[in-house]
């Protein structure tokens, strides 16, 4: 079958499963008020589809060889299709998280598989361009899904944003029915369930999930429940590691990390989306809660952005099977760096010029590195694990982006409050510096027709304000300071890698 085919026929499921990784953020007060539910359970409806989804995405290459990979995405198609209708017909609130869940397992394999089966359908020296076709799609969701999510929302119902994804998902069936043939080595196969594995990746997984979704809206270690699915996630994530060494047939081959090239490169995926998640959900806090920008404008702000990604990516696609991949992947950490350091020197008074260009850098150097970082990464891997590798890898790029959504809000958070302590200290009416501001702004308050005590009490509040925004801002530089150092950190390991030599040529072709 021809290889673009193929290509299409696995990408259109796996980039409405990516759109709806974050299409329901942005419908969310929608769904609460229709749902009659308070915004905290709301949120549910979000962190239940994310659990679920990363429970499965390092099982999608043990579940291939179960069912045959063939077979297994389809059902995966089938389960994410039939999962959208009954989202969208959700008569409450559990029966929504109910219907995420199953939506989250049937979508969750979808990345992994779609990359695999790229992988095997292009030639070795085209594995630039079949990453670059899943880099788009990859980059294209998040930014496309809140623009979708608001547009549905506001012109039609939140509902439609589930139920959009039926005809696309009964035409991917057909495609993959008709396009997608398995290798010998991916047909079905009998095995022996690892079920003590299966239950400690399960728990270890969905405990974690869960403590960084919630973490910082339940501060932390202060919160019972927070405390101990922590221990949990801990506990069984390392017993899981242990059983999977010594049993016979594992849920997951954790030899593929002797591989340096493939262990360093998941390493340097979970920074590189810890920093991306993390500029982006850094730059709508600046934006909307300091700036005073609507969410149209901060949406503009993220979403042209990411043009500078889906541009670059076919570029590097072509330019990565002709160059020693390591440098374009060099000089994409670098300006993802640049962009968080420049974020890190943003204040109260720049233009939209200033903050826009922060962004584009960042989804420059973000598809600079994908596609050769991708590449390099799995090149040394072979046909017959790719299906195990791709989900490792997939899921350690979603849990970076996890943690950095967790860092920031929870560092912007703390260092706000330290901040703003240590600028109020010096709001006191004897303090020069405080008496001539105060002075002035209630003198412009007094020339407007205001009493004097009117002025003086608002020229106070004026202050007191403007020290609580300027304490924002000081948490939001250090939290992006944090990840641009953490970035130049990761830039040596980049030298590390070598690039492996071609998988023996079978497959889809």
């Amino acid at each position: 079958m021809n290889k673009w085919v193929v290509a299409m026929s696995v990408m259109l499921p796996t980039l409405i499963e990516i759109i709806d990784t974050s299409v329901v953020n942005v419908s969310l007060d929608h769904i609460r008020g229709s749902l009659s539910a308070g915004i905290d359970e709301a949120t549910w409806a979000i962190t239940a589809y994310l659990v679920s989804n990363a429970i499965i995405i390092p099982l999608t290459g043990w579940l291939s060889r179960m069912f045959g990979r063939k077979l297994y995405l389809i059902l995966s198609i089938t389960v994410f299709t039939v999962s959208s209708f009954l989202c969208g017909s959700a008569w409450n609130l559990q029966s929504l998280i109910v219907f995420r869940i199953i939506q989250g397992i049937g979508g969750g394999a979808l990345q992994p598989l779609s990359q695999a089966i790229l992988l095997e359908a292009f030639p070795h020296k085209q594995h630039g361009t079949a990453m670059a076709l899943f880099g788009v799609g990859v980059m294209f969701g998040p930014i496309v899904g809140p623009l979708l999510g608001g547009w549905i929302t506001d012109n039609w119902a939140w509902q439609w944003i589930f139920f959009i994804n039926i005809p696309i998902g009964i035409i991917s069936i057909i495609m993959c029915m008709i396009c997608i043939t398995d290798p010998p080595y991916m047909k079905r196969a009998r095995m022996s369930i690892d079920y003590w594995g299966l239950a400690l990746l399960v728990v270890g997984l969905a405990s974690m999930q869960i403590v960084l979704e919630k973490g910082q809206m339940e501060d932390w270690f202060a919160s019972g429940y927070i405390f101990w699915f922590t221990v949990v996630a801990v506990a069984s994530i390392v017993l899981f590691v242990v059983v999977e060494s010594f049993v016979e047939s594992p849920i997951i081959n954790l030899k593929v990390f002797k591989n340096v090239s493939f262990t360093i490169g998941n390493v340097v995926m979970f920074f590189t989306f810890l920093n991306l998640f993390a500029s982006i959900v850094l730059l709508p806090i600046y934006l909307q809660s300091i700036m005073g920008y609507t969410a149209t404008m901060a949406g503009k702000v993220l979403g042209l952005g990411g043009i500078g990604t889906l541009l670059t990516m076919p570029v590097v696609g072509v330019l990565v099977n002709r160059v020693n991949p390591k440098w374009p992947m060099a000089v994409g950490i670098l300006v993802a760096a640049a962009s968080t350091y420049f974020l890190s020197r943003l204040n109260l008074y720049v233009d939209f010029e200033t903050v826009f260009i922060p962004r584009i850098l960042l989804g420059i150097g973000t598809g600079l590195v994908f596609i050769p970082l991708t590449t390099m990464t799995m090149s040394g891997i072979r046909r017959e694990d790719m299906g195990n590798a791709t989900g490792m890898y997939n899921l350690l790029r979603n849990v970076g982006g996890s943690v950095g959504v967790a860092f920031v809000m929870t560092m912007v958070s703390r260092h706000s409050q330290t901040h703003q302590l240590q600028l109020t200290e010096h709001l006191s009416p004897f303090d020069r510096a405080y008496q001539m501001a105060a002075y002035h702004i209630a003198s412009a308050l007094k020339h407007q027709g205001y009493s004097d005590y009117v002025s003086k009490l608002t020229a106070d509040g004026i202050i007191y304000g403007q020290a609580i925004k300027q304490a924002a801002v000081l948490a939001f530089n250090d939290a992006a300071y944090v990840i641009f150092v953490v970035m130049l950190c990761v830039l040596p390991l980049v030298f590390l890698m070598k690039r492996g030599k071609a998988p023996a040529q079978q497959g889809l072709h």
